[in-house]
């Protein structure tokens, strides 16, 4: 009796609410699917197009570039959509989602505010990127620190001085750059 008790509550709970859970989880899949194929097809584009500062010598390293972008795009995206998704599957299972969602605002304003270098340097190495100031392999100067490009990410740029010194700058450091590997 009390097994059968369960399962009849289990039954109209996966009818009732199984199914929107489900639907919710397979419209986030789809338009994760979706917002990628026009994410890629948007950045190369929007590449192609006029977003392309100088003389392009080397194809791997324009492809590079928009690899790197598609990545951190697509992430930023697929995270939104999951976390969203998330949300609404919540009430679902008798989960209040006022107070969460108020303590998500406070705790984002609260990180914002902490980690504010860290998203100026995200940010900052965003659009180096974009406007592809510098490459790794270039001879740049940053910071008041000449040298080579050893290795760059959205977060921090690493040089190499002529004393085979390795300099690790955080973007948003970077105020003005120098670099002396393109032609004019």
């Amino acid at each position: 009796m009390v097994l059968e008790n369960i399962l009849e509550n289990l039954m109209s709970w996966l009818f009732t609410h199984g199914i929107k859970v489900g639907g919710i989880l397979v419209v986030a899949f789809i338009l994760t699917k979706i917002a990628r194929i026009f994410l890629l097809k948007f950045l190369r584009n929007f590449i192609k197009k006029g977003f392309r500062i100088g003389k392009v010598k080397n194809i791997q390293l324009e492809e590079k570039r928009l690899e790197t972008l598609e990545k951190v795009s697509f992430t930023l995206l697929k995270t939104t959509i999951w976390l969203i998704a998330f949300v609404t599957i919540l009430p679902e299972f008798g989960v209040e989602i006022a107070p969460l969602l108020t303590g998500i605002g406070v705790g984002g304003l609260a990180l914002g505010l902490g980690a504010r270098s860290l998203i100026q340097d995200y940010l900052s190495g965003l659009f180096i990127l974009l406007e592809d100031q510098y490459r790794v392999g270039e001879e740049i100067e940053i910071a008041g620190t000449k040298g080579k490009v050893k290795d760059f990410n959205l977060r921090r740029t690493v040089l190499e001085d002529s004393e085979k010194t390795l300099h690790y700058i955080p973007n948003s450091q970077i105020k003005k750059a120098s670099n002396f590997s393109r032609e004019g």
